[in-house]
This record gives C-alpha cells, structure tokens and sequence, in this order.
C-alpha cells in the first residue's frame, strides 16, 4: 500500500498469497474520503504482532479499492491499493471496513455492497472500524446485532438502521462473528483485541507496550462524549424548560418549577418533554448537572464541594455517586484523566 501527499510515504504490506493460506488473512477495504488513522492504526498492530509470531503465523494484510487506482483519504492523502475490487478475492479470514466522512456521508456504490456481501459470508470475522458501521448497515449485514461507532455517530447511526442494536459506551464491541469499535483510535483496540483472541494477551501486550497504549483501555466512550446533546429542533416551552437548567442549576429544582418556566402544567410538561427528548425531566437534569460538573473540573481547580455546589448535587458525595452511575468513574479519577 503506498501513501503520498506532496512528499511520499510507503507502507509496504506483504506480497499476495493465496487465501487458502493457513495464516490469518486480513482484508481492509478502502474508499474515498477514508479516515487514514482508521485504516493504518489496524494494520500497524497486525504488522507490529508479526515481529513477535513464527513465520508460519503471521497476519497476511491485504488493501482492497473499490477502484483501480489511487483513492483520497479524508485528510487529502492518495493511497493505493493491493487490488481493486475486480482483482481482489471473496474470502479471507477477516474483512475491516474503516470509517470516515466516505462512510456516513456518502452512499456505497451498489459494486462494492454486493462485494461485501459475497465477502462476509466467506471470513471468519466481520469488523467495523468507528464509522466504518455505515456501510456494513447499507449492505445489510448488521440487522439484528449489537454495534458500536464514534459517540458523535451513534444517534444518527440507529436512527437510519432501526434493526440495528446501537450502544454508544463501548470502546470495542463484539457480538459473535461481527466487531465494531467506536472512535478514531478504537481501531487500534479493535485491532489489539483481535490478536489476543488468535495468538494470546501476551502477544498482544507485547504489540500495546510497543505501541505506548494501554491494554485493556481503562475507559469508554461516556468519558469523551457530552451526555446532554444539542436538541436544535425541540419545542420553545422544552428550550425554556432547558434555559432554567442552566440558570438555576444550583438551585434544588423540581419538575413544577421546571414545568413553570415551560408554561405548563406539570403532567403535560413531563409528557412533552418525554416525547422531545426521551428522557424525563429530572433525568435530563442530572445529566446536565454532571455535565457542568465535568467542564469545572477539566477547566478549574475548584475543590470538589464547590463543583458539587455550583452544579446542584447539593454534596461531594451525591456528585460522585452521579459520576459513577453515568460515567463509571469518580469525580476524582474523572480530574486525573482530563487534567
């Protein structure tokens, strides 16, 4: 696979070998608009665990274009493929598809669907590297399973594939022959947690300690994404009721008040505010509230009875039992990551 950009970079993959070869084969499909980091961060930690595996054990790594040619990465960069679509075999051991605006954006030619399709039915294992899940839901091939992507994708991810099971905290997720992971580095992990099943946790220690990342990821995806989205078309008495939130945050707020500042009645209020934002009311609070509390502790050294305080939690130890139940660390360890 050669890469350039104004200057020129190689990274060379093995030469072609049969499929039937009884080393693990990995086919990585590319497209335009592509994410790079989503395509080499996987194939650096097959090409690294191969520095640590017999020769009769190692990872066959193999590009597939959906064209002849060069294709252009999102960032601008042209990479060219081991072979096109045409050329390329309809089996393999794994088949990881990469995200990028080229995946979520853009619709998959009707060509590289019916592809895929013939390929999954044929590997071992089906992966989806952060956005990469677009495609494989266009082709059809993840009704009925659990799947994760970046946390920005995942409401627009359920909401065009209903058959699909999205779950927004994973940074790597497996549901029988299919693995998702969510985020732009999460291909490492997906990666990573691939060569622990084929070749053990010691190989793939070896290939993180070598890398410099942590194995398992002490985290999900909670931590990185805000609880509370943006809900541009919501009703103007569910904005008011927003607009309260945050104004009055400090305050020990019910749902009459927050009703009030809607100009309903409470009952009507709660089934409005259901519908809009599919949560209840109080729910919504305590999200906005950790919320607030993480910015002041990412961004400030307020001691934590402060923080608590100015978001409403009231005390230290309501806001850490908060942080636990939605983020699953503590205010504490939260600060020490993000600062």
């Amino acid at each position: 696979m050669t890469i350039w950009s104004g200057w020129s970079l190689s990274l060379s993959s093995t030469q072609a070998h049969p499929i039937d070869d009884p080393m693990k084969t990995i086919l990585v499909v590319l497209f335009d608009d592509v994410l790079l980091l989503d395509v080499v961060g996987p194939i650096e930690v097959f090409s690294l665990a191969n520095r640590f595996l017999a020769e009769d054990q190692r990872y066959r790594i193999h590009t597939v274009s959906v064209r002849q040619g060069s294709i252009t990465a999102s960032n601008g960069m042209r990479i060219q493929a081991d072979w096109s679509l045409d050329e390329a075999p309809t089996t393999g051991h794994y088949l990881l598809i990469p995200g990028g605006p080229g995946a979520y954006l853009q619709a998959p030619s009707d060509r590289l669907l019916t592809w895929l399709r013939q390929t999954a039915a044929a590997v071992s294992v089906l992966g989806s590297v952060c956005t990469g899940a677009f495609v494989l839901a266009q082709a059809g091939l993840l009704d009925g399973y659990r799947v994760t992507t970046h946390w920005n994708y995942t409401e627009r991810l359920a909401q065009r594939f209903p058959a699909l099971s999205v779950e927004a905290d994973h940074i790597v997720l497996r549901d029988r022959a299919f693995i998702s992971s969510g985020g732009i580095t999460a291909g490492i992990d997906l990666a990573l947690t691939l060569v622990a099943e084929t070749h053990g946790q010691r190989i793939a220690t070896e290939v993180a300690k070598t890398m410099v990342v942590s194995l398992p990821r002490q985290t999900n995806q909670r931590l990185f994404s805000p609880l509370i989205q943006q809900h541009g078309s919501a009703s103007p008495a569910v904005l008011a009721a927003y607009d309260a939130m945050v104004a009055r945050l400090h305050e020990p707020l019910t749902i009459e008040r927050l009703a009030a500042a809607a100009a309903m009645s409470a009952r009507h209020f709660a089934r409005v505010f259901v519908r809009e934002t599919g949560l209840t009311p109080m729910e919504y609070l305590k999200r906005v509230r950790i919320d607030h509390a993480r910015t002041q502790l990412e961004s400030t050294t307020l001691p934590l009875k402060a923080i608590a305080h100015g978001a409403g939690f009231g005390t230290v130890r309501t806001m850490r039992l908060a942080f636990i139940e939605k983020l699953g660390v503590s205010p504490n360890q939260y600060r020490k990551q993000f600062t």
